[in-house]
């Protein structure tokens, strides 16, 4: 066998770890600026948001797996990690607090050996009836079985248990924040590693050609399987995050709405990049903790957002960033800023005409008690008056109007300068 006589030097990803160590030095200081109780609560819940995105999009993004059950793997996950927190709180577990997130994520990952065997059987549509299905079962169940899932009352604990560790107890949020910030930091980090190795690229292949990846010899059957019980690893250590910081788990969080959030919100941020997950989850918690308390028809608001990605823009967040970064990177941006202008402005108009017929149709049904005027965007509406439902209309229909034209001529600008940019890719080829 032929040894190597030689040291071969392989150069620093100087532009990787750069990226890794801003990531770690945002997680660490974030608090710092923002010091709230608000605050660090909402940065606790991204932080497990993240995770749990993340694992699902190992499943959607990275293998092309749909599943509307994902919320199984976080939930079980969350009461497994509730009952070792029970454990260690009455005696039973001598364990330390911060290791009860791993405890979740081995119950996630038991119970996607178990279900997953069944459900990877199959693929496409299939799956994600079969991932339906399942997750019903099991939320079923928890109503069935109070001594393992507490009935409706779900089941509570007390993360303070046990001496102070270095004086670290778990009582104060921000204590919390850091363990959920190093678990985050961790599982990100792996998860990205994941998708380097050998396993992650046979998963994009069985995306992308399942046939061709069962031609030259591999068990498609057996690599989605195996990711999925990987998925359910990291989705088991955010269900456990959330478990130590809410201190309760109810049968809410193995149930359909859940797993329906994780799927919108991981789309919404772009599925076909690592990143993109990530800013779903940012925009997932910043929807149902801050977006909600402006108004109470911002599942509506949700809905319509989702449903314009999917018509214009179906890869994301992420997808709108990178295609702009290229363009920038080109220096072609500067000649689409008319554009994204106009967009921007006709956009606004169309916004606010639409919003504002929505909330005067939500104060007629839900508040008509408090009188028919209401106060949106710093103006004065009458919900029955014919001038305020005159203006929306107007407003929405010509800001419509005027969005079309602009985008038509926003596709023209992008079609050209995505020409001159490959041209200018083809001249720099031959150099």
């Amino acid at each position: 066998m032929a040894t190597k006589s030689h040291y071969e030097f392989k150069p620093i990803n100087v532009g990787r770890w750069l990226v890794w160590g801003l990531f770690a030095l945002l997680l660490a200081l974030v608090p710092l600026l923002f010091t709230s109780s608000l605050a660090i609560t909402i940065l606790s819940q991204i932080g497990i948001a993240i995770i749990a995105c993340l694992s699902y999009n190992m499943l959607l993004g990275q293998g092309g797996m749909l599943s509307f059950g994902h919320a199984v793997y976080t939930g079980l996950g969350a009461y497994g990690a509730i009952h070792v927190l029970n454990g260690i709180s009455g005696g039973s577990l001598p364990l330390p607090v911060g290791m009860v997130p791993l405890f979740g994520g081995l119950v996630g990952m038991g119970f996607a050996v178990l279900l997953g065997y069944v459900t990877t059987r199959k693929s496409g549509t299939t799956f994600a009836m079969i991932t339906l299905g399942m997750g019903e079962l099991v939320f079923s169940m928890s109503l069935m079985i109070p001594e393992f899932f507490g009935g409706e009352g779900g089941v509570s604990g007390n993360r303070v248990t046990g001496q102070p560790f270095l004086g670290i107890s778990y009582g104060p949020p921000i204590q919390v924040y850091y363990l959920i910030a190093a678990y985050t930091f961790v599982t990100v980090a792996a998860m990205f590693a994941f998708t380097r190795t050998p396993l992650g690229r046979m998963l994009n292949a069985v995306r992308d050609n399942p046939e061709r990846v069962e031609f030259v010899g591999y068990n498609t059957q057996r690599i989605r399987y195996t990711a999925f019980i990987i998925a359910g690893f990291f989705a088991g250590i955010s269900g456990g995050l959330g478990a130590l910081n809410f201190e309760i788990v109810t049968a809410e969080v193995v149930g359909t709405v859940r797993s329906g959030a994780y799927l919108l919100f991981t789309f919404l941020g772009g599925a076909t990049f690592f990143f993109g997950p990530i800013l779903g989850a940012i925009l997932m918690v910043l929807a149902s903790v801050l977006f909600s308390e402006f108004t109470k028809a911002w599942l509506l608001y949700l809905g319509l957002v989702f449903l314009f990605m999917v018509m214009y823009a179906p890869g994301g967040i992420a997808s709108l960033l990178m295609l702009n970064l290229r363009v920038a990177s080109f220096g072609k941006l500067r000649a689409l800023w008319v554009s994204y202008l106009g967009l921007a402005v006709t956009g606004l108009m169309v916004v606010l005409g639409a919003a504002a017929m929505i909330e005067m149709v939500y104060h007629l049904q839900l508040n008509a008690a408090m009188g028919s005027e209401m106060h949106f965007m710093g103006a004065t509406l009458d919900a029955t008056g014919l001038n305020s439902w005159f203006g929306a209309v107007f407003a929405t229909l010509t800001g419509l109007g005027l969005f079309e034209l602009t985008r038509s001529q926003f596709v023209k600008d992008w079609g050209r300068t995505q020409e001159e940019i490959e041209k200018e890719i083809k001249r720099r080829e031959m150099l």
